[in-house]
C-alpha cells in the first residue's frame, strides 16, 4: 500500500521518540561518507587555523628577515665607506713615502756627486804632486849641468893659464917656435869659440830657468786655488754632515733621548716660534733671546720623574766647549720663556779631547753615539 503524508508524519514522531533510529535512518539514507563530513570539516577548520598561524609566523619571520637585511645593508654601506677612507689614507701614505724616497734618492745623488768631486780633486792634487816632482828633477838636472859647465870653465881657465905660461916660454924661443905660436893662436880662437858657445848655453839655461820659475809660479797659484776649493768643499761637506746629523737626531729623538725622557715629543721650528712669541709678548724673554733659542738644533718635550720638562740639545760631529756653552745658554733662555725645567744637552759622535771641553761637558747631558751620560750636579751648579 502507498506511503502517505500521514505515515511520514508518524515516522517523524517515532524517530523523535527513538533517536537511535534517526541515526540508523540517516546512515541508511546518506551513507557513511556524508556522516563523516562534519568531522572532516572540523579537521579542515583546524588545519586552516594552523595554516593561518604558520602564515602569520612566516610573515613575522619575513619581516624580521627584511629588517636584518636592511641592517646588514646599512652595515655594508658603512664598511664600504670605511674601506674607501682607508684606501684614501693608504694612497696618501703611499704618495708621502714616494716623496720621501725621492728626497732620499736626491740626497744620495748629491752625496755621490760630492764624493766624485772630492775624488777628482784628489786626483788633480796627485797629478800636481807628480808634476812638482818632475819639475824638481828637472831643476836638479839643470843644476848638475850648470855644475858641469862650471867645472868645464875652470878647466878652460886652467888651459888658458897653461897657454899663458907656454906663451911666456915661447917668447924666449920666438924664432924657433913661430909654428907653435900659430898653433896656439888657432887653439886660442877655438877656445874663444868654446867660451862663446858656453856663454850662449848659459844664457839658454838662464832663460829656461826663468821659464821654469814662471811655470812654478803658475803651479803655485793653481795649487793655492785648489787648496781653497778643497777647503770650501770640506766646509760644505761638513755643513751637509752637520745638517744630516741634526735631522737624524730630530727624526729619531724618541730613540736617542729615551734614557733621559719618556713620552717624547719633538717641537718643530714653527711650534717653538709660536711658544717663544708668546713669551716675548708677555715680557718673559727678549727678542734676542727668542732668536737665540730658535737657533737650537733639537728641542723636545717629555716626562722626567713624572714632571713635564723640555730638553734642548746642540748637535755636532765633534762636540766642543762652544757647543756646551750654547746648549746651556739657550736652555736657560727657554726655561725663562716656558717656566718649566729645561735640560741642556749635547749630542753627536764624540767629545773634543781638549781639557776645556771635557770639564764643561760634565754640566750637561751627553748623548754620544748611542750612549748617554747625565749632567753632574756639582758641574751644573
Amino acid at each position: 500500500m502507498p506511503f502517505t503524508v500521514k505515515d511520514f508524519q508518524g515516522l517523524l514522531r517515532l524517530l523523535e521518540r527513538q533517536p537511535q533510529w534517526k541515526d540508523a535512518l540517516r546512515a541508511s539514507l546518506l551513507g557513511e561518507e556524508f556522516l563523516e563530513l562534519p568531522s572532516l570539516v572540523r579537521s579542515l577548520v583546524q588545519a586552516q587555523r594552523a595554516t593561518q598561524r604558520e602564515l602569520r609566523a612566516l610573515a613575522e619571520a619575513h619581516r624580521q628577515t627584511q629588517q636584518e637585511l636592511q641592517a646588514l645593508a646599512e652595515a655594508q654601506a658603512r664598511t664600504d665607506q670605511t674601506v674607501q677612507d682607508l684606501a684614501r689614507q693608504v694612497q696618501a701614505l703611499t704618495e708621502a713615502q714616494a716623496r720621501t724616497d725621492q728626497q732620499l734618492r736626491a740626497l744620495a745623488e748629491a752625496q755621490a756627486r760630492t764624493d766624485e768631486t772630492v775624488q777628482d780633486l784628489a786626483r788633480q792634487v796627485q797629478a800636481l804632486t807628480e808634476a812638482q816632482a818632475r819639475t824638481d828633477q828637472t831643476v836638479q838636472d839643470l843644476a848638475r849641468q850648470v855644475q858641469a859647465l862650471t867645472e868645464a870653465q875652470a878647466r878652460t881657465e886652467q888651459v888658458v893659464r897653461t897657454l899663458v905660461e907656454a906663451q911666456a916660454r915661447t917668447d924666449q924661443r920666438v924664432a924657433s917656435l913661430e909654428e907653435a905660436v900659430a898653433r896656439l893662436t888657432e887653439a886660442q880662437a877655438r877656445t874663444d869659440q868654446t867660451v862663446q858657445d858656453l856663454a850662449r848655453q848659459v844664457q839658454a839655461l838662464t832663460e829656461a830657468q826663468a821659464r821654469t820659475e814662471q811655470q812654478l809660479q803658475v803651479l803655485t797659484e793653481a795649487q793655492k786655488h785648489t787648496e781653497q776649493v778643497v777647503r770650501e768643499l770640506v766646509k760644505t761637506v761638513g755643513a751637509l754632515k752637520g745638517e744630516n746629523l741634526e735631522r737624524r737626531y730630530r727624526e729619531r729623538a724618541a730613540s736617542y733621548f729615551q734614557r733621559v725622557l719618556r713620552r717624547i715629543r719633538v717641537l718643530d721650528h714653527q711650534q717653538l716660534g709660536l711658544l717663544l712669541d708668546d713669551a716675548v709678548d708677555q715680557g718673559r724673554i727678549t727678542p734676542d733671546e727668542r732668536a737665540q733659542v730658535l737657533e737650537a738644533d733639537v728641542v723636545v718635550a717629555g716626562l722626567a720623574d713624572g714632571l713635564e720638562v723640555y730638553l734642548l740639545a746642540e748637535v755636532s760631529g765633534t762636540i766642543t766647549a762652544h757647543d756646551v756653552r750654547r746648549a746651556r745658554e739657550r736652555a736657560a733662555a727657554l726655561e725663562k720663556a716656558t717656566g718649566r725645567p729645561v735640560l741642556p744637552a749635547v749630542a753627536g759622535e764624540q767629545l773634543s779631547e781638549d781639557q776645556e771641553t771635557q770639564e764643561e761637558a760634565a754640566a750637561v747631558w751627553r748623548v754620544l753615539d748611542g750612549r748617554v751620560w747625565p749632567a753632574l750636579p756639582s758641574a751644573s751648579s
